[in-house]
């Protein structure tokens, strides 16, 4: 090589930029379809490992271990192709010092990484977007599981008795919870000195269900209430007043008991959501940071290959 030649390359070296974006954009393209189609791979391969039908299939601990291995295989192989492409393809710096070369072939690995990550992001966000928030949801309903289902089955009670209600009755037999609640011990009369209407009357349903209703949300059955419920109860079914006090004792405990146990096993799923989605966001974590590894790793081996390429003449 004659001096004009070498002084003409160390010119170019010396004013071109030390990034190559062809050999970036090219690696991350690959690394970013390599990583679709694996992606795709494994959700059939997972479907396949899964079944409807009891003691079939795979369990979920099995399905989850083998979704966070495939996870990381798919970022090593995926990042690795990239970042091997981004340093292979790139133009040759025939003055730059080996450290540098070393230096800007990592860089090209990284970036290419980054890019094909970007890009995959911004194509599958939704999906990362609800494995997060998934866990966030799942606990902030499970907080307030009983307090749903009470006020679903006020809901339930006061709809479907409203359609059967008499028309003077049904402004009072909907969705007014509390409100419904006062009227009624406003024109709460003695059970055992006044007429009242009939176990199968509407009316007597819809109010003793808004009754049940308003001390399940604060889980304790008011004295007024269970004296009052228990002599609707006598007097409707003609039992002594002291069994009537304790089958609405019994009823008012089961129901309780039953939205307690409701809202233990929401609280229990909320708590897996929460741990699912801090096991999913750290090993996605490990699993993009071993991809970086590799991808800037691979685009060393890529460089050094391209660097000990020697032309051919033809």
């Amino acid at each position: 090589m004659t001096t004009i030649e070498r002084t003409s390359i160390l010119a170019v070296d010396t004013v071109s930029s030390g990034i190559s974006w062809g050999a970036i954009f090219g690696g991350a393209a690959a690394a970013a379809s390599l990583s679709l189609i694996l992606l795709i791979l494994g959700v059939g391969l997972g479907f396949s490992a899964m079944s409807p039908w009891a003691s079939m299939g795979a369990s979920a601990t099995a399905i989850g271990v083998s979704s966070i291995v495939w996870l990381t295989f798919t970022q090593i192989a995926a990042s690795g192709v990239g970042g091997y492409l981004a340093g292979r393809l790139r133009t040759k710096w025939a003055t730059v010092h080996t450290d540098e070369v070393y230096f800007r072939d990592t860089a090209h690995g990284f970036i290419a990484w980054s890019v094909a990550t970007l890009a995959t992001a911004m194509l599958l966000g939704s999906v990362v977007g609800d494995v997060v928030s998934g866990g966030a949801k799942a606990a902030a309903s499970g907080g307030t599981a009983a307090a749903g289902m009470i006020v679903a089955a006020g809901n339930h009670q006061g709809m479907s008795t409203a359609a059967t209600a008499q028309s003077g009755t049904a402004g009072v037999t909907g969705n007014d919870g509390a409100i419904g609640y006062t009227v009624d011990t406003m024109l709460r009369t003695d059970p055992t000195a006044a007429e009242i209407p009939g176990a199968s009357d509407p009316r007597l349903r819809v109010e003793a269900g808004r009754i049940l209703v308003q001390d399940l949300r604060t889980g304790v059955l008011l004295p007024a209430d269970r004296q009052y419920l228990s002599q609707v109860v006598a007097k409707n079914t003609g039992i002594p007043l002291g069994d009537a006090e304790k089958r609405v004792d019994t009823a008012f405990n089961n129901a309780m008991a039953a939205i307690n146990k409701a809202e233990l096993a929401a609280r229990q799923a909320a708590d897996s959501a929460r741990k699912a989605t801090v096991y999913a966001s750290i090993w996605m974590f490990v699993a993009l940071l071993m991809g970086a590894f590799v991808a800037s790793l691979a685009a060393t081996f890529g460089g050094r290959t391209r660097d000990g390429v020697r032309h051919v003449p033809l």
